[in-house]
């Protein structure tokens, strides 16, 4: 087998996409291409031929790989996913994973031969803004009708509106 000089741009795109949603997130078991140990003892490895890449899970700072390894089951562009002693594939499904490496600090996704210049999004779920408690707050004062204004004669005999909330409020307090 050739070992690749550069990885694939799908298998780039990972790590890109990953750091460019979440640029805090920690890096340190990212990977692309094998090191000579790995290549020795993988030797038919995807990360070989460039078509793998492995993403550190760092909950803290945004990349949750339990969800990276749910998510991407439904990716048509993945081949096998492999996380915390688990592998997944569409043809043999979610099952143990026997492998050295446990996979327990990354998730590896291995990419189908077909999809190699593929760099659409590999997170739309992490795109999708998630309602904060004020921003809920702001949607359901932007939804209360203003209050209806009634005339009042003030102490010099002219009349001015004044909000009947405001009038509710100060007859509660006498």
């Amino acid at each position: 087998m050739k070992v690749a000089k550069t990885a694939t741009p799908a298998a780039i795109a990972v790590l890109r996409q990953a750091t460019a949603l979440k640029p805090n997130r920690k890096r340190a078991s990212d990977g692309l291409l094998p090191s000579a140990a790995h290549l020795k003892a993988n030797p038919t490895s995807d990360h070989n031929t460039g078509f793998a890449v492995d993403l550190t899970h760092d909950v803290e700072s945004g990349i949750n790989c339990h969800e990276v390894y749910a998510h991407l089951k439904s990716d048509k562009r993945v081949k096998y996913l492999i996380f915390k002693g688990r592998i997944w594939s569409a043809e043999r499904g979610d099952r143990p994973y026997d492998g050295s490496n446990q996979h327990t600090k990354h998730v590896h996704i291995s990419i189908k031969d077909g999809y190699r210049n593929d760099t659409s999004p590999w997170f739309p779920w992490l795109d999708k803004p998630k309602k904060t408690a004020k921003a809920i707050v702001k949607v359901a004062i932007s939804k209360v009708q203003t209050p209806k204004k009634k005339p009042v004669k003030t102490s010099n005999n002219k009349l001015r509106s004044k909000s009947l909330l405001t009038l509710v409020f100060k007859k509660g307090k006498k």
